[in-house]
């Protein structure tokens, strides 16, 4: 059942309200979904839908997760904050129990305090609600794997009358490992099923090439052809209710694919993720847009489409100045930080990328590096166990286990992270850089693990 909050009349909170009534946004979030999309370069996969929204609006070629964690990731899109200074460490749900901090003035506070209507339909997967409140959340029938019903409850939502604006947060699961594989066998009206054959999987190169693999990810592929799908319902509901005009429309994922090598890490597989924006302000359709951008630039995107104004602990940038853009100045470094996963899965590590270097700390570098309960038991790493395998990908099993306490990849000589320069005395200076403005971004954004400086 929706829960209804009262939407304030009358005198509204923000000023300029009034001009920002038919500003609506749609935020889209897939889960676990990498860069496996027609219009980022997959040959193999159909979606024509994500494809279709990109053509119509920009492609942020280089967008990266702060985190690569399901909880953490939502919680840095909804906050524009990183997940050491909202909170939220870890997975909200179950034994996991992770909270953001109650005075965080989050996205769909703000907008519900500036006389939105906020709903959300599908995954949520923050916490608390006092933190992260939406005015209404609509039923789900059959579970948000069943996206022809969440669009028509999402139509629903859109087309009553009202003279607030309205911010939708749609949280698909897919294509999010279930049990056992993708949940593709349910059928769905309204939706086609998709398959892939194992052969015709281009297998990615932190990957290794064997059956199981090429099986599994031949499910996963399923799954995102259902998601876009989705995707696609969910555009058509905006523009059959009048909405396209004035709707600011998002697609992005939480974090990468669900496999070692990729989801819970801040190797790039695991956070270089799809972002696509349609304003229909813009004037250039089509738009491929080069800048190096995070999700924490997401909230205050937002924020300033609803004409609301920034607080001041948001570290993010709005996009909305450089949507029609290609290489605009100024974008060229992200910053990640990942601690937990599951509660057990203590291993903290900060990051700096620019274009071409990416530094890593490993903070807890004596622990062997966690995995997380699905991952392991995925038919790919049970594969490896099996096996007894010595390479993973284009690393080794056991370099991707025991980690040393500072990484450095040129990534454009290395593009697959392989080649740890950290203890080259060729790259001192630049480690010695990149450590130092780490640590600067650390200070800046409240870090509580800037303590492990003092003990080690």
């Amino acid at each position: 059942m929706c829960r209804l909050a009262p939407v304030v009349l009358g005198v509204l909170v923000v000023a300029g309200m009034s001009q920002a009534a038919s500003r609506n946004i749609v935020l889209m979030i897939g889960d676990d979904h990498g860069m496996q999309v027609g219009c980022y370069g997959d040959k193999v996969i159909k979606t024509p839908a994500m494809d279709r929204l990109a053509s119509q609006g920009t492609r942020f070629a280089n967008a990266f997760a702060a985190v690569s964690s399901c909880s953490p990731s939502r919680s840095v899109i909804l906050s524009g904050m990183f997940t050491h200074s909202n909170g939220m460490y870890g997975l909200a749900h179950a034994t996991h129990n992770f909270h953001s901090f109650q005075d965080v003035r989050s996205l769909p506070r703000q907008l519900k305090q500036s006389g939105y209507r906020t709903a959300i339909i599908g995954k949520y997967h923050v916490q608390p609600e006092e933190t992260y409140p939406f005015t209404d959340v609509l039923p789900c029938p059959g579970g948000p794997r069943n996206v022809a019903a969440m669009a028509e409850e999402a139509r629903k939502f859109m087309e009553a009358k009202s003279d607030s604006p309205f911010f939708l947060l749609v949280g698909y699961t897919d294509p999010h490992r279930d049990a056992k594989g993708f949940a593709n066998k349910p059928k769905y009206d309204g939706i086609e099923t998709i398959t892939y054959k194992p052969q015709d999987i281009v297998v990615p190169p932190w990957l290794s090439d064997h059956r199981e693999v090429r099986e599994e990810l031949a499910e996963y592929y399923q799954s995102i052809s259902r998601l876009d799908q989705g995707v696609g319902l969910m555009l058509k509901a905006i523009a059959d209710t009048g909405h396209e005009s004035d709707t600011l429309a998002i697609y992005v994922s939480d974090n990468g694919p669900p496999w070692p090598g990729a989801k819970t890490t801040l190797y790039d597989p695991g956070i270089h993720l799809p972002l696509i924006i349609r304003s229909p302000q813009q004037k250039k359709a089509g738009v491929v847009n080069e800048a190096m951008v995070s999700f924490v630039d997401l909230a205050p995107t937002i924020l300033e489409w609803a004409g609301v104004e920034k607080p001041d602990k948001m570290f993010g940038r709005s996009l909305l100045p450089i949507l029609e853009e290609t290489r605009p100045e100024g974008w060229d470094t992200v910053y990640g930080s990942h601690t937990f996963h599951e509660v057990t899965m203590y291993y903290p590590v900060r990051m700096i990328r620019t274009r071409q270097y990416k530094y890593l700390l490993n903070l807890a570098h004596r622990l062997e590096f966690p995995f997380a309960s699905d991952l392991w038991g995925s038919d790919t790493w049970q594969g490896v166990l099996k096996r007894g395998d010595k390479q993973y990908g284009q690393r080794t099993v056991d370099a991707y286990i025991n980690r040393p306490r500072e990484e450095l990849y040129d990534l454009q000589a290395d593009p697959h992270e392989t080649r740890n320069l950290a203890g080259d005395p060729n790259h001192a200076k630049l480690v010695a850089d990149l450590r130092a403005r780490l640590l600067e971004w650390q200070e800046k954004t409240n870090d509580p693990w800037l303590i492990k400086y003092e003990h080690e």
